[in-house]
């Protein structure tokens, strides 16, 4: 009987599912929120050391977006331009996220 009941709670049978905000942020709210705070803080370090100021990327991307739009087809050629300069910001995102998932696994 004992080995029954075991199992169940090795398997989670009795566990409650996880709640929505769980859901939302992928993990503990808490412990996402503060993850993002961190990320944002190395971003916005490195857009300052590049001497980039926030609304100017909101900018850029929105004429980015006109460009394109105004471009048609053609723009295919020019949206690798535009790959390359967001990699400059999502690769070391992603790659900070890594190591961040990469420490919670252990």
């Amino acid at each position: 009987m004992q080995n029954d009941s075991v199992r169940e709670v090795e398997f989670g049978h009795d566990r409650r599912p996880p709640s929505l905000a769980y859901r939302f942020f992928g993990g503990p709210p808490v412990t996402v929120l503060i993850r993002l705070i961190f990320i944002c803080l190395v971003v916005g370090a490195l857009l300052m050391w590049l001497n980039v100021e926030p609304m100017e990327v909101v900018r850029g991307a929105l004429r980015a977006g006109e460009r394109l739009w105004a471009m048609g087809f053609d723009a295919f050629g020019q949206a690798g331009r535009y790959v390359l300069a967001g990699a400059v910001i999502v690769v070391p995102i992603w790659f900070v996220m890594r190591l961040l998932t990469m420490r919670g696994a252990r």
